[in-house]
């Protein structure tokens, strides 16, 4: 089972520069995404692995958490250090954070 952290924990770990990746549709990530995350969709992560650091957490997010624990379920048997992020951008935008907007 994969692990899972609120928006709190993403915040905090955001800070001390862990990496967070959208694995959202284009559209989505357009439209509005954690400032500074990275973006890879669900469907392309398998093969986007290489480029994704090694070293510290991944905080996996998607528009609501579900999504997310697939792709955090990929990246752990994997090898990585990954959580799904709980409430995905939702719980983000609905905790009053900023979202920026535009492409990756």
């Amino acid at each position: 089972m994969v692990q899972e952290v609120d928006i709190e924990a993403l915040a905090a770990a955001r800070e001390r520069g862990a990496l967070v990746l959208d694995v959202r549709e284009a559209f989505e990530f357009t439209a509005g995404h954690v400032p500074g995350s990275r973006w890879i969709p669900l469907g392309q992560l398998a093969g986007g692995l290489d480029g994704l650091p090694r070293t510290g957490p991944v905080l996996v997010i998607c528009a609501s958490g579900n999504r997310s624990r697939v792709g955090a379920e990929l990246l752990t048997r994997a090898g990585f250090d990954a959580v799904s992020v709980s409430g995905g951008v939702a719980a983000w935008s609905l905790s009053g954070r900023d979202l920026a907007a535009g492409t990756a």
